[in-house]
């Protein structure tokens, strides 16, 4: 699974740009399987990935295009998907989004994640073996008519939140 300390993010897409690099040899940022949200009004920034949440809400594909890999990775049958558009819209966070005739979802880059290898500061781990499961259930109803990108920002900004509070903490 990979994890996010978005406390840690500086906002430089740096993530963004190795993702999409490896997996189309292009730099194209709409291409990446991970996202930044910058939400500059707080000065918070993060990225939103798959978060292989307990739920699976995007496994739910009317045609079965959807399946699990055997690190936990959701991996998308192009022969099989219509483009029904229905993953993208069950996902609670935005983490999986059509764009250009094509499914962008993290598939951990087969192991190796390169968004972890390209975040110099740390924001970005993978843990292969990890057996904690985030659940997104909380997020789900307040996403349901939402656009990837709105469930990004809603997401980043309750991430955010937290963040903040922390912070606020430390300096009171």
């Amino acid at each position: 699974m990979i994890k996010v300390d978005i406390s840690k993010c500086t906002g430089c897409r740096r993530c963004e740009t190795a993702c999409a690099f490896f997996h189309t040899g292009r730099i194209n940022n709409r291409q990446a399987r991970i996202k930044v949200t910058n939400l500059y009004e707080t000065g918070i920034d993060g990225p939103t990935v798959c978060q292989q949440c307990r739920q699976r809400y995007c496994m739910n594909c009317p045609v079965g295009a959807l399946t699990l890999g055997s690190e936990g990775q959701v991996i998308v049958s192009p022969t099989v998907c219509q483009l029904c558009s229905a993953c993208e819209k069950a996902c609670p966070i935005g983490a999986i989004e059509l764009f250009d005739g094509f499914v962008y979802v993290c598939d951990l880059c087969g192991g190796n994640p390169k968004c972890v290898s390209a975040c110099t500061e740390g924001a970005i781990t993978y843990e292969p073996q990890s057996s904690e499961t985030v659940s997104l259930e909380n997020i789900k109803k307040q996403t349901a008519k939402m656009n990837p990108s709105q469930k990004r920002q809603l997401y980043i900004a309750k991430l955010g939140a937290e963040v903040r509070n922390k912070w606020s903490k430390r300096n009171a």
